[in-house]
């Protein structure tokens, strides 16, 4: 069980400069016959608009379009509430550096309607944010979102981090009011 985490650390972190580039999102992506339509100009950090539109779902469940702080990298689906109706999960970076990153969801309730669901901010746990300093990547392993990040010491020059990599495990659950959550499960560090 320890080769896990030092698979995914390598995994993740080649390097931390490695630079990212932000492509125009226009894709849709299904689990059996329903999913998402997904758009995305990504020309700008400070406005994006962002267009999210059900496909095969319920009339219920609308199309929504909104303007996004950052650039979306990557979106993926997965059934994260376990309901056999696919999740879209969309990894974004909020700066134009590609240096802190987040996750936005949008949670399918029983294919008849949709409910956002965005990803604690690390910088605010004080539990978690020793060390951090963005360089975020994101994957998602059997319904379980990981987010990792390179450690770094105090005096580490911006590019060199050297107190290994933090790796936080998020599970969807509920919150008071019952919307959907990212409830951070686990945490570790490897060298």
């Amino acid at each position: 069980m320890k080769l896990f985490p030092l698979l995914l650390a390598g995994f993740f972190f080649t390097s931390v400069n490695a630079q990212i580039t932000f492509n125009k999102i226009d894709t849709t992506m299904k689990i059996g016959k329903a999913g998402y339509r997904v758009t995305c100009r990504n020309r700008s950090v400070a406005e994006n608009p962002l267009s999210v539109r059900p496909v095969g779902m319920e009339t219920e469940a609308k199309e929504m379009n909104f303007p996004l702080r950052g650039r979306v990298y990557s979106a993926q689906v997965d059934d994260l509430n376990n309901d056999s109706y696919p999740d879209l999960i969309l990894y974004i970076y909020t700066d134009s550096a590609a240096i802190h990153g987040t996750v936005y969801a949008f949670i399918s309730e029983g294919n008849k309607s949709i409910a956002p669901c965005a990803l604690p901010d690390v910088a605010l746990d004080g539990k978690i944010n020793m060390g951090y300093k963005g360089y975020d990547k994101f994957s998602l392993l059997e319904g379980t979102l990981l987010q990792q990040f390179p450690i770094f010491n105090p005096g580490d020059a911006k590019d060199k981090p050297t107190g290994g990599t933090r790796t936080l495990l998020y599970q969807l659950g509920r919150g008071e009011g019952g919307q959907f959550k990212f409830n951070r499960t686990r945490f570790y560090d490897t060298k």
